[in-house]
């Protein structure tokens, strides 16, 4: 079982009010709405940090070899892009 605690949260009026009408949308309690939001913006920032870190590893000119090789394959039937 999850640990949990208790945290008092002061919302602009404005914000409660979408918080209750948004919540009552997606059919879930306000606590469990505002527990959905944090989590979502935590991941999107561990993500972004994941991303910053394996850029922080990379070699610009060893991708840049790597993309002027020669050889390979032809692309294949379905590999063509998708135009709008």
């Amino acid at each position: 079982m999850t640990k949990t605690s208790t945290f008092p949260l002061r919302l602009p009026v404005s914000l409660k009010a979408a918080l209750e009408k948004l919540s009552k949308e997606d059919g879930v309690s306000i606590n469990q709405y505002v527990v959905m939001a944090v989590a979502e913006k935590i991941s999107a920032i561990h993500t972004a940090q994941f991303f910053e870190e394996r850029r922080a590893l990379s070699n610009r000119r060893e991708f840049r070899k790597i993309l002027k090789r020669k050889g390979g394959e032809p692309p294949r039937h379905g590999d063509e892009i998708a135009e709008d």
